[in-house]
């Protein structure tokens, strides 16, 4: 069997920037295994595979299913788009493990529905976390919990969460599923930068984690007192994500380019 394949750069409008995501577009759904096996060989954060008959969409890293991935559903976008799958107004939805999720593309921007996730306070405050990062106890402002077990810690000093060299193999030791590290920006373009580490699924740093801004967005909103954010995930790579809070839901967007196009045989 052959099936077409992408690799789509999303949260940018360059090449070899944002995130790459692998797409895979079928008419039937494809089995689990063979999803699977499929992200294994992509070998990289995530692919999202879309079954045009339910429009059901899932994603998975190289190790297992995630219930909900931003950069793989814009890239999803960006392919329907150039495959001419999406509604006069250039919409479309997806049935998820995250529930509906809708997306709109005018022009080359890129909208997501997405639901919102806040933060917690967390109890834990691990010190072998912080030293696996490479951070003291003084650099966070503060340390939640979103999403089922991630964690999102505010750091300090945007020019200390830059220069983080965490200690990955230190890290998967500690209990985890995935970490948000945030700083406010003293940057005129950006509110605030992220970085986010998840070992514990294959994807040391991603580049861009779309998902992530889910909990980011109701924080530093409250903080700095505005519902419409930019984002920049300050990663090698690098990545804005535009967020507008509305009620229990936000909008995500960004841009997207396809890099690449071709056929695996499997």
């Amino acid at each position: 069997m052959q099936l077409d394949i992408y690799q789509v750069n999303a949260f940018t409008s360059e090449p070899f920037k944002g995130n790459p995501a692998g797409v895979c577009i079928t008419q039937d759904p494809l089995p689990a295994s063979l999803m699977l096996s499929i992200a294994k060989e992509m070998a990289i954060s995530e692919t999202a595979f879309l079954s045009l008959t339910d429009n059901r969409l899932r994603w998975f890293t190289p190790q297992v299913e995630v219930a909900l991935c931003g950069h793989g559903t814009l890239a999803t976008v960006k392919v329907m788009d150039e495959m001419g799958l999406l509604d006069a107004d250039g919409q479309c939805r997806f049935h998820t493990l995250s529930g509906e999720l809708h997306a709109t593309k005018v022009g080359e921007r890129i909208s997501l529905d997405f639901p919102l996730y806040p933060a917690n306070e967390s109890a834990r405050k691990s010190k072998e976390i912080l030293a696996a990062l490479g951070l003291k106890e003084d650099d966070i402002d503060y340390w939640g919990e979103f999403e089922g077990g991630k964690d999102l810690l505010v750091v300090k000093s945007e020019e200390r969460l830059h220069h983080l060299t965490p200690n990955f193999h230190a890290l998967i030791q500690c209990d985890g599923r995935a970490m948000a590290l945030t700083a406010r920006s003293d940057r005129s373009d950006v509110d605030f930068i992220v970085r986010y580490f998840a070992p514990w699924v294959g994807v040391n740093e991603d580049p861009v984690t779309g998902s992530a801004y889910c909990a980011l967005a109701p924080y530093w909103a409250e903080k700095l007192g505005k519902c419409s954010l930019v984002g920049y995930q300050d990663s090698e790579r690098g990545g804005y994500v535009g967020m507008m809070l509305k009620q229990d839901r936000i909008e995500l967007c960004g841009q997207a380019v396809t890099l690449i196009k071709g056929t695996i045989s499997v």
